[in-house]
This record gives C-alpha cells, structure tokens and sequence, in this order.
C-alpha cells in the first residue's frame, strides 16, 4: 500500500507538470546557465515547476532503457528496463531556509529510496547548516548523478562498486563557497551515520561496499555509534575547469556495545579525485574521476577480501551537430568514449608473492541526440573484460544499449 502511494504521487504531479504547458498557473524554473556552477551545486542546479503560489516546486527525472548483452558469445537476448523514476520536492521556507528532497523509484517500483532530504540554512556564502538526509560528497559523481545530465547509460563502476552508487545517510554539517572573478572556491564537511559490518560480511564473499545499502536502519541510528567523516574541496576556473578533492572515513565494526569492548575499531576510508571541463574551442566535455578505498579487514579474513580497492573512469563528450532539427530549436548530436576500470582487490598474495586480480575494466563508446538539453536519447556499446581472484583469462561481456533519460 506503501509503494502504491508513493507511486500514486509520483504520476500524479508527473501529470502536473506535463499539464504547465497548457496553464499560466505553472512556470518552469530552468537554472541560470550563466553561472559558474559545480558539482555541489547539482542538488539545487535542476528544472523545476513552479504552481501558482504555491510555497513548493516539483521536478523529476526518468530513465528507461533496453540492452542486449552477450558473455563470451552467449546472450540471454533483449531486455527492457526503467531502472529509475525520481520525484524533486523543494521549498524555500524563509528567506535563505531552504527544503529540498529526491525520492527514487528504482527497478520499476521494486525499492524506494529517499535519497536527499534535508534543511539548508544560510548563514552567509562561506558558511550554511544542512541536516537531514544528505548525500555525502565522495567523489563527483555522487552528487552529480541524473540520468539526463550524462550520455552513458550504464553508471561508472567505480562510482557504484567501489564507492556505493548515491550513498546517502543522516547527518549534518556545513558548506560554503567564495566567488572572484573567473574563479570559485568551495567546500562541504558532515557527520552522518555510517558504514555497517555488511561490507565484508555479505553474500557476495568479497569486500563488497554496496553491501551496506542494505542496511535501512542507517537512517535511524548509527551501527556502532561512531560517526562517518566527509569532507570535500573543490575549486573552478571559467576556462580550466573543476577540480575537486575528497575523503570519507570511519569505523565500520560494531566495537563496542554495552560498554563492554567486542573488537578493535575497524576503519574504512575513502580518498577521491574528480575533474570536469568543457574546452571552449571545441566545446569538448571531459569528466573523470577516480577513487581509492582502504578498508581494515580482520586477518582471520582470507585474501580474498580486498584490504584495499581503486578505480575510475574517464569520459570524452564531442557535439558533432547544433543546431535547429526537427522542429527543436537548440538540438545537438553527440559523440561519446568513456573509459573505466575497478580493482577489488589491489595488492600480491601472501604466500606467492602473485599479484591479486579481481579486476573490470570496460570500454564503452556512444552516440546521443539531445532535443534539448534537459533530454537525452542515447545509444552505447559496452565491452568488458573481468578478471578474477587467479587471474585467469578474462571473462569477456558485449552488448548494445538504447535508451531515454529525460527531466520532467
């Protein structure tokens, strides 16, 4: 009944906003494209609908895609998939008080995600309060993530593997940014709830960080009373880009519990780098990032659960045509390569002194159309090579993906 609510709400304020172009009483919000935007900025950096007077705007996106994929020649065939449908609410409460929330429907309404929700205070450019349900800001990729806003279908690897793929806890903290001339400066530090034991006890026999998505109860209360550390620099020039750096750590044991201790305190941490341009001269996007985790696994743990994990990826955006196309007026066809890679398991075995593998690295080149450039239709093709433990020769997986990712 819970999901049929929520589900009932999205596609009726879907239907609102589908409805705005045909009433004076809605006005869309587009944001200004004249500024200086970065990574922290994407919560705020959305469309959004504007009803009448009323205190709140809606938005959202949507994602629906089809893949035919191949392992080592043999195919399962065509599948369909809308792997996500995402509703914004945001309010301005007071003057510089501010309510912003994404609830995500994933895999068509089998789970349902309250991603971002939270209370932004300001107190002045260099320092604001947010609390609430936020989205830790490890690497670039995890704040920036919407679907219309990316030509690749599938997420980056090491953006969902390594680092879990929107990681979101409670928590609280501030953030600020300074502006002059041509460059911006900022900055975002939290305490939240954290990590779990799940990421090396998991079904998966491996250290395994998505693992601890599955524990709901991170919104209610800390595993072990420790709280996860974030905190992120970042600074752009008009001409040279973005460039951010990031760290995430804390325990992730169950050390101690009713004053009595159980284990020593066991950590995991993160450390990110990411980089975004867009070269003026040919208006080339490039996006990277890469991550590195250092996890504390006990040593009755075999080798097989990685002490430390690494990886990233790369990708090239190149518009081939803008122009006016069937009857859109700002509509641009674009060409894409990304590279990336995850290693689980970096470092030699004990015994042997033979490098540990459990590696992906994938390739995946593209094409897209924009009719504008809330909305994308985009093709891909995606090869993979995975390596296990041994290193024994690579499991090959091909496949093409055609898909539909719009804001709403």
């Amino acid at each position: 009944m819970k999901r049929f609510f929520l589900l009932s709400m999205l596609l009726a304020i879907a239907g609102v906003a589908a409805a705005q172009r045909d009433t004076a009483l809605f006005k869309r919000i587009v944001p200004d494209s004249g500024r200086l935007h970065m990574n922290m900025d994407a919560v705020y950096n959305r469309p959004f609908i504007q009803a009448g007077k009323l205190p709140a705007t809606l938005g959202g996106y949507v994602e629906a895609n089809s893949a035919y994929f191949s392992e080592n020649g043999v195919s399962e065939g065509l599948s369909f998939q809308l792997p996500r449908l995402t509703l914004f609410v945001a309010s301005t409460i007071r003057r510089r008080i501010k309510f912003l929330s994404e609830i995500e429907l994933e895999e068509g309404g089998r789970e349902i995600n309250i991603e971002f929700a939270s209370v932004d205070v300001e107190l002045d450019p260099l320092l604001n309060l947010r609390g609430g349900i936020i989205m830790n800001p490890i690497g670039a990729f995890n704040q920036n993530h919407d679907g219309p806003k990316w030509e690749f279908i599938s997420r980056p690897m090491a953006a969902t593997t390594i680092i879990p793929a929107t990681w979101s806890t409670v928590g609280f903290g501030v953030f600020g940014k300074y502006a002059q001339d041509n460059w911006v400066w900022a900055y975002e530090a939290y305490l939240s709830n954290g990590f779990d034991d799940k990421i090396i006890n998991n079904n998966q026999n491996r250290t395994w960080m998505p693992a601890a998505k599955a524990n709901a109860e991170r919104f209610e209360e800390s595993f072990n009373g420790a709280p996860l550390v974030t905190a992120k620099g970042a600074v752009r020039h008009r001409r040279f880009g973005e460039i951010g750096v990031s760290w995430m750590g804390g325990a992730y044991n169950k050390y101690r519990e009713d004053g009595i201790d159980l284990d020593q305190k066991r950590r995991v941490d993160f450390l990110a780098l990411d980089y975004n341009n867009r070269l003026a001269k040919w208006n080339t996007a490039i996006t990277g990032e890469w991550v590195w985790a250092f996890i504390d696994v006990p040593p009755t743990y075999t080798q097989q659960y990685g002490r430390r994990q690494q990886g990233g990826f790369i990708d090239l955006v190149q518009p081939v045509i803008q122009q006016a196309m069937l009857g859109w007026n700002q509509a641009s066809v674009n060409i894409a390569l990304r590279g990336e890679y995850a290693d689980y398991n970096v470092g030699r075995f004990t015994e042997t002194g033979g490098n540990i593998y459990d590696q992906v690295t994938a390739i995946v080149p593209g094409i897209s159309f924009r009719p504008s450039g809330q909305t994308v239709l985009r093709a891909n093709y995606r090869y993979e090579w995975h390596r296990d433990l041994l290193g024994n020769p690579a499991k090959k997986i091909a496949g093409f993906q055609f898909g539909i990712s719009t804001y709403f």
